[in-house]
């Protein structure tokens, strides 16, 4: 397992966005693009996430390199909720790759697994005529 960050050594509990930014850090070395859609705190309503469509239970992170992944984050006892579940059903249905990934799966090298050691070449995709 990658160190980047010296939280999983520590006696205080692991927050979700400390979870989140060590994924995002080893996604970036492996050489994974990342959609990452942050909450925001409104006055009247708590905390939200701006979305349009079934965004409700979206995973945590989207990640492209040479396959789609989707990846839920959960810390300590949280659970995934119904419309996760949802999402996550919907996602492995049309044959895509889901992965719930929690702090302590974080501690077991889960997420060295799932994102696996960096690419050594970038493949040429055309797509309307533009080389990606």
């Amino acid at each position: 397992m990658l160190p980047l960050q010296p939280w999983s050594l520590a006696a205080d509990p692991v927050t979700e966005k400390e979870l989140t930014a060590n994924v995002i850090s080893m996604a970036r070395l492996f050489g994974w693009r990342i959609a990452h859609f942050r909450s925001v705190e409104t006055k009247r309503r708590g905390w939200q996430t701006p979305v349009q469509g079934d965004g409700t239970g979206y995973p945590d992170l989207c990640l492209a390199r040479d396959r789609i992944v989707f990846i839920e984050l959960k810390v300590g006892r949280n659970r995934l909720t119904a419309e996760q579940e949802t999402w996550r059903d919907w996602i492995l249905q049309a044959g895509g790759e889901w992965h719930l990934l929690t702090d302590k799966d974080w501690e077991a090298g889960k997420a060295e697994e799932i994102l696996g050691h960096p690419h050594t070449s970038v493949r040429s995709v055309t797509l309307g005529g533009d080389a990606l």
